[in-house]
């Protein structure tokens, strides 16, 4: 096992599979801050971590049973002339869960806006944090798995590919949710990006695939745009007077 390490090419498909699974994960990190932001203080960190160590074990035993999920593609129906595989059924549902959390979330901040900024906190119970992020690394893991089943034939590389992209991905964790919680408008933004990726994956499920690049386009662009944003209003706060700044109220 070990000589597979000297072998150029098991080094380049380590390095892209991990790259594969961080790519993959990012949505996946803005999820889990926004998750886990009405948790208190003291059990963010906690869940983030508890939670993406369960995600990794769930990738495994996916990657494990890679026989069993070859059969996915398999038909089990047709409906309105689209055959229906497992993996089918996983997608869709998987988009509907987005859809629910994405819309349940971007409702609570709106109509909450104007309102007791306590509303936005209230406390949610560690182990259903937990759940949800397990169930939507499922979700994503589905595709990246058979993705790198199709790139990769060792175990071992697929395996370590995706404990250093968890890895990884525990460490920047914290500093994403301290980002995102530090400007709001990033968590609208996260949320909108849930309700794109449920309505692709549903999309994919119905047999109408929809490019990745596209996704990652759209993602990439709105967040040059929210950076954009984000810099101007330092520019402005930067140039407006002292006196506006120490007393907001004397502008009124």
């Amino acid at each position: 096992m070990f000589e597979l390490f000297f072998s150029p090419e098991a080094w380049i498909s380590l390095f892209t599979l991990t790259a594969l699974e961080i790519i993959l994960g990012i949505d996946n990190l803005v999820f889990i801050s926004i998750v886990t932001h009405r948790l208190t203080q003291a059990q963010q960190r906690s869940a983030r971590q508890f939670g993406l160590l369960l995600a990794c074990l769930t990738r495994l035993l996916l990657l494990a049973t890679l026989a069993w999920m070859t059969k996915f593609t398999h038909p089990l129906f047709t409906l309105a002339d689209h055959v229906f595989s497992v993996r089918d059924l996983v997608l869709i549902l998987g988009g509907l869960f987005l859809l629910a959390k994405g819309t349940s979330e971007l409702h609570l901040n709106v109509t909450a806006a104007g309102k007791n900024k306590n509303s936005l906190h209230r406390p949610s119970r560690f182990s259903m944090v937990i759940i949800q992020i397990m169930l939507l690394d499922i979700i994503f893991s589905l595709d990246s798995v058979i993705t790198a089943v199709g790139m990769a034939q060792e175990f071992i590389i697929m395996a370590l590919a995706i404990i250093i992209a968890i890895a990884l991905m525990i460490w920047a964790s914290g500093p994403l949710s301290h980002f995102i919680n530090t400007y709001p408008n990033l968590k609208i933004l996260g949320l909108s990006f849930l309700l794109l990726i449920g309505l692709v994956l549903i999309a994919d499920g119905f047999g109408l695939h929809v490019p990745r690049a596209y996704l990652y386009f759209a993602i990439i662009f709105s967040v040059f745009v929210e950076w954009l944003n984000i810099q101007a209003s330092r520019w402005r706060q930067r140039k407006m007077p002292k006196s506006f700044t120490k007393k907001p109220t004397d502008i009124i």
